[in-house]
């Protein structure tokens, strides 16, 4: 049984679970429409349709799940059930962890917005590149943010918010996803210093470069190695890029104080082959 404490919107309210004497945030569709503070329900929707969370826990240093749901516009945060909906839409599944943090972001985004002090991201471009469809789900949430609250957000923030979609689908933090995204474009721009070439980077080889980087960068930073050795047959074949490969690899095991296999040389130079046109790799 549950007794309605605060309705916050049509798809979040706070409830009151009376067996085991704990409250919630309930957040699904339809939830809180027509609810009442003191009305009591044996269920607030079907099984699976509703998310629950605990108000008495800790919201990773931000004070308890409670407290920050009382300082979020019940407007974001139903903005940012609206995006943990299309991620489960597009991708199948969804983090219910990935909620509040996402609405606390959104919150503090919304502030600085209308304080004009919107956060920059330099890496935008490199995100949207990197988790096309994350960044797509990200648009489409942000846009609606910003038409129901009458705030420009942009596109910078557009890539911050992909970031979280893409740790809830990886179960990776946020923190993680943006070391990645870091990590690719220094590794692509010592591939164009280092080869003194000019990647087009709408053409077919430099999207499976990035998409090559961005596994990289994930195994570097988990600490993952390949386990096929392909260095000799490259060396052989693209020895300009495999130079070039040994240099990138070399210079990101000194930027990010991480051990880089020495199997990721061959596979990276192939793909450099690829994009400066050693045809010796093709």
């Amino acid at each position: 049984m549950y007794r309605v404490t605060k309705p916050l919107n049509h798809n979040a309210l706070l409830a009151f679970n009376t067996e085991d004497g704990r409250e919630y945030l309930a957040v699904g569709r339809g939830v809180g429409f027509g609810r009442r503070p003191g009305e009591r329900a044996e269920a607030l929707g079907e099984p699976g349709e509703v998310q629950f969370y605990l108000l008495s826990q800790p919201a990773e240093g931000r004070g308890t799940t409670r407290e920050l749901v009382e300082r979020i516009d019940p407007a974001v945060l139903d903005a940012a059930e609206g995006i943990c909906e299309d991620v489960r839409a597009a991708f199948g599944a969804v983090d219910p962890k990935m909620l509040l943090p996402l609405a606390d972001h959104l919150a503090f985004a919304v502030a600085r917005a209308r304080e004009g002090g919107a956060l920059a991201n330099p890496l935008t471009e490199d995100i949207r590149a990197l988790f096309p469809r994350e960044f797509e789900v990200a648009r489409r949430g942000v846009e609606a943010l910003e038409r129901a609250l009458g705030v420009h957000l942009g596109d910078d923030e557009m890539g911050l918010v992909a970031l979280h979609v893409h740790s809830s689908l990886d179960a990776v933090h946020v923190s993680q996803a943006m070391e990645v995204a870091q990590l690719t474009r220094a590794c692509i721009d010592a591939v164009e210093r280092i080869t003194g070439s000019s990647i087009d980077v709408a053409s077919y080889d430099y999207n499976r470069l990035m998409t090559h980087v961005k596994y990289m960068a994930t195994r570097i930073l988990r600490g993952e190695r390949l386990s096929i050795d392909v260095n000799g047959t490259i060396r052989a074949s693209a020895p300009e890029s495999y130079r070039a490969a040994a240099a990138v690899c070399a210079e990101m095991e000194q930027r990010f104080g991480e051990p880089v296999s020495e199997l990721e040389v061959g596979y990276l130079a192939m793909h450099i082959a690829r994009v400066v046109g050693e045809s010796a790799a093709r």
